[in-house]
């Protein structure tokens, strides 16, 4: 077992929430326990329950795992609902003392929750409220889980999508994001489909290929926000290591041994990346980079009017230049869709209920 990932902070106790359904075998196994206990465990512990709380695995087995292992979840630290289409938005506070937001939107097709990765981000996009402060650490596997399962507990409802594209770069935490993904498909889990999945990136091609590798059947998006290398450099600093043609050969390498759509998040920015000729570059670098004559790899872009952060000083482009953008790319056989905004009364967009909650503590620190 990793430990990293399985061993708490004493250095002792096992992370339950972390194991995969044999390692918790493995561990039932270990405290002397028959293996059939392992499925009474694993089902409710996912649900909500602390071993504590499983009646059917007697006082024996629960005491042993109160001396070996710990069962935590996040808690709710602020909620808000949005008045306008029920968005609830998430602060989850960690055993730690860190926090973490978690926006769970309302669709027909069901309910999505867009989870955070890290504590902080350290890619530093200059249009993110995620990233101000940098990294604090990366999120173990029970962490981003228990987003989700925290999330269905105080909602009483099914969550049955998962978006990574909360705070922090997923592929930042490359071990604990894959543990993850497995640990949410698990049949006796939460069991939510790979296809019910997506991970967003900002685009470190080189985990881009390593993701390909692992064949998970999730959709992949990445954070694009530029159609050339100068705009995207300046705007995202993971250009420089990362160009977008470096990072448009890793998509095409992808999809060619995936087979999944990628799509391509593209935030508007105005009078930075919004204009015609924004649009007319975008359509022809990524045709040239993902098409050819024998390749129709599909391509679609969802536009994101930028959201406004104070500390960024960015403005969102007006809704007649989003309109002409997308017109531009669909001209050009690229599908374009605009990003409808959800729980706009309650800033539903990650990173600044966090940020927040950081200056309110500071504010506190300096008036005692």
């Amino acid at each position: 077992m990793n430990s990293n990932i399985t061993i708490s902070e004493d250095g002792k106790k096992t992370h339950l929430l972390s194991l995969l359904p044999e390692e918790l075998e493995a561990l039932i196994l270990s405290l002397g326990e028959p293996r059939y206990r392992a499925k009474q465990l694993f089902a409710p512990m996912h649900r909500g329950q602390s071993p504590a709380e499983i009646s059917n695995i007697g006082k024996v087995l629960t005491a042993k795992l109160s001396e070996a292992a710990v069962y935590s979840l996040p808690t709710v630290r602020k909620k808000l609902v949005s008045a306008i289409d029920g968005t609830v938005k998430y602060l989850f506070g960690l055993d730690d003392g860190n926090s973490v937001e978690s926006v769970v939107m309302r669709y027909k097709h069901g309910n999505t929750i867009c989870i955070s990765s890290q504590v902080g981000c350290r890619m530093g996009c200059a249009f993110c409220a995620s990233t101000i402060g940098g990294k604090i650490r990366d999120l173990l596997p029970e962490e981003m889980l228990g987003q989700i399962i925290a999330a269905q507990k105080d909602m009483g409802e099914r969550i049955s999508n998962v978006v990574m594209m909360g705070i922090g770069e997923p592929l930042d935490n490359y071990t604990n994001v894959i543990r993850f993904l497995k640990l949410v498909n698990a049949e006796d889990g939460l069991n939510i489909g790979y296809r019910h999945i997506s991970l967003s990136t900002c685009g470190l091609a080189d985990k881009i290929d390593a993701l390909a590798m692992e064949n998970f059947p999730i959709t992949l998006s990445i954070s694009l926000h530029a159609s050339d290398n100068e705009t995207r450099s300046s705007i995202m600093p993971v250009n420089k290591k990362w160009s977008i043609e470096k990072l448009l050969a890793a998509c095409k390498s992808y999809y060619a041994r995936t087979g999944r759509r990628i799509s391509f998040e593209y935030t508007l920015i105005a009078g930075k990346n919004d204009s015609e000729k924004a649009a007319v570059t975008l359509a022809a670098l990524l045709n040239s980079h993902l098409r050819s004559p024998k390749d129709t790899m599909p391509i679609h872009v969802n536009l994101i009017p930028v959201n406004p952060v104070t500390e960024t000083g960015f403005a969102s482009s007006e809704r007649k230049t989003v309109e002409k953008f997308a017109a531009v790319l669909e001209r050009k056989g690229i599908r374009a869709t605009v990003r409808r905004t959800l729980g706009a009364d309650i800033n539903a967009s990650c990173g600044q209920l966090r940020r927040e909650e950081e200056q309110n503590y500071l504010s506190f620190v300096k008036e005692k």
